[in-house]
């Protein structure tokens, strides 16, 4: 149990409420502790400090960590006292990230087939200059990438679902398969979507 609560992700907010990153619970205790951050209760939006957060007992159903003498709470989004930047970072350009963006869809006729029956197609076609890139890479079936071959989407009568684009949502986020209901109320609404739908 201990082991495994450590390794939790805790969202990290900047003092402007602003979300910055992901870490785990162990470098977020340590953080509170420290007094370089602050615990967030979700529902109440108060404000833990070390002490605070001390004197607080989990219950039976929740996770904790055990420490020598006493069991600590598990916090699940933390604040930080004096860092009110916005991280600079986009979005990694791969198969993985694209199958995200795309949300397993075929981007020409909408069918959601298993993810081992889409490929990536390239909009205009790499054998006519197209580039391996967010704005050309779209998902696709194997039938509609099959009939499109290597011409423009035009060409081949078939229409793009929408315009393939980098997508808005923070790397921090999209590396953590597990995210808590908690943080959709400090996640913008086209982050949440976008990963948990």
């Amino acid at each position: 149990m201990v082991a495994n609560a450590l390794q939790r992700p805790t969202l990290v907010l900047n003092r402007n409420w602003q979300p910055v990153n992901v870490t785990s619970v162990a470098r977020s205790l340590t953080m509170v502790f420290a007094g370089t951050a602050r615990v967030v209760c979700p529902d109440s939006y108060q404000l833990f400090d070390w002490n605070d957060w001390a004197e607080l007992i989990p219950d039976d159903d929740e996770p904790f960590v055990q420490a020598v003498a006493q069991r600590f709470r598990v916090p699940e989004v933390i604040t930080l006292v004096s860092f009110d930047r916005l991280p600079k970072a986009s979005v990694t350009f791969s198969r993985r990230n694209i199958f995200k963006r795309d949300k397993f869809t075929c981007q020409y006729c909408g069918v959601q087939p298993k993810p081992d029956a889409l490929t990536i197609d390239h909009v205009l076609p790499r054998a006519q200059g197209g580039k391996s890139s967010w704005e050309n890479c779209v998902l696709a079936c194997v039938s509609c990438n099959h009939s499109k071959a290597d011409r423009i989407p035009e060409r081949a009568g078939m229409r793009l679902k929408k315009q393939p684009e980098r997508p808005s949502w923070s790397p921090a986020y999209s590396r953590h398969t597990m995210q808590f209901e908690s943080w959709k109320k400090f996640l913008s609404e086209a982050y949440w979507n976008a990963e948990l739908e």
